[in-house]
């Protein structure tokens, strides 16, 4: 059994929604979850304790990538949250309209390779709530659980 953090950064609930139907999926496929909102987080030492951390964002901007406020500030913050050796995998929900579609995913892959994590899957990349698309939902969910 792994321990696995969930951290999200939602303004609208669609990201939420996202984050508590894969908590439940990865809690089903046995392992030991824990869901947390950006907005209560800190990153000082944020994956202590955790074999993998699901990072989800929503983002969004024309000319520049625009993260959810709470998320933005703890992006920040990255290097301090002690990612290196953890499996780490993002998600996003995001309005197609915008140049930067779920851009946040490709931004937290990026980041957390850089300080030494490993992404154990594609990003979810996805417009609307969990129920707007919940075979994606479901498929990252087993993208994962095939790494834990």
């Amino acid at each position: 059994m792994s321990k696995v953090l969930i951290v999200f950064g939602s303004s609208t609930g669609n990201t939420e929604s996202i984050a508590q139907k894969l908590a439940e999926l990865v809690t089903e496929g046995g392992h030991e979850v824990k869901l947390l909102n950006a907005a209560a987080a800190s990153a000082e030492n944020l994956a202590d304790g955790f074999d993998a951390v699901l990072f989800g964002c929503s983002a969004w901007g024309m000319e520049d990538l625009e993260m959810q406020d709470d998320f933005a500030s703890l992006f920040e913050d990255f290097d301090r949250m002690g990612l290196a050796g953890r499996k780490v995998a993002a998600f996003a929900s995001g309005d197609p309209e915008y140049e930067h579609f779920c851009g946040a995913v490709p931004a937290i892959e990026e980041r957390a390779k850089e300080l030494g994590a490993v992404i154990i899957a594609d990003g979810l990349k996805m417009e609307g709530d969990a129920a707007n698309d919940p075979e994606a939902v479901a498929s990252f969910a087993e993208d994962v659980l095939k790494q834990l």
